[in-house]
């Protein structure tokens, strides 16, 4: 049984439906990336996923389907989501917006839930280095690592980075890559929304191209990237991270 199972998803805006009936499944312990161009309704994926937007269609977690289920109820499941733009709280300190980030395990009573700070610093060392900081101080890639940290606090079931490249110097993006691909080898199952596809589709085990709400294609990341409809249209603007 697949960890997430989504069979003829919809969602949008008001009157303008944005996915337009997606499926797709992602096994425990997989990295699945969606990766398109802007507009595509990547983000709205995630938000429809998370139970942020209102959709339509069938989404199983664990077996376990998510109709009706609120934003707390899914992270409770074990869903959590890094968004494009962090949400970090600004005015407090690092190691407060970890904490912050354990409420899941904390709620579940999780005994020294508290010690998942020390695996976020082994992770992420320059955040230990500045656990005293303002989060509103940090550089950009130190932000998207502080809301990647807070994400793990939960000890998520399904980590869902939504465009973690966004806006990042290519040294800082190859930093971000080079942990997830380390989270994959840990077994950490991750939903990536991205749209430099040459990145996410080496850190993946299988990818879904989206355009204007529907899959174009889908299979195993590595076919993908050979595949000269992918080449010729989304991996020329990564060639820089070779």
């Amino acid at each position: 049984m697949a960890l997430l199972e989504v069979s003829d998803l919809h969602a949008g805006y008001g009157r303008a439906e944005v996915l337009a009936g997606l499926d797709f499944e992602l096994q425990e312990g997989q990295v699945v990336s969606v990766i398109g161009p802007n507009g595509a309704g990547k983000s709205t994926t995630l938000a429809a996923l998370m139970g942020i937007l209102p959709s339509r269609g069938r989404i199983l977690f664990d077996g376990q389907d998510l109709a009706g289920a609120s934003l707390e109820d899914r992270v409770m499941l074990g869903l959590a989501l890094v968004p494009g733009n962090r949400e970090l709280f600004g005015t407090m300190q690092v190691e407060d917006n970890l904490i912050l980030g354990g409420y899941r395990a904390m709620k579940q009573r999780v005994p020294h839930w508290q010690r998942e700070i020390e695996q976020v610093y082994t992770l992420f060392p320059r955040l230990k280095e500045r656990r005293l900081q303002l989060a509103g101080t940090l550089s950009g890639g130190e932000r998207q690592m502080l809301a990647v940290g807070r994400a793990l606090m939960s000890t998520p079931r399904l980590l869902m980075l939504d465009e973690p490249s966004l806006g990042l110097a290519p040294l800082i993006v190859r930093e971000i890559f080079s942990i997830i691909e380390r989270l994959r080898a840990k077994g950490t199952s991750i939903l990536l929304i991205e749209q430099n596809a040459r990145a996410a589709l080496a850190v993946s085990d299988r990818g879904y191209v989206l355009e204007t709400g529907t899959f174009a294609l889908n299979g195993p990341a590595e076919a993908l990237a050979n595949d000269r409809r992918v080449i010729d249209t989304y991996l020329g603007a990564a060639r820089s991270l070779d």
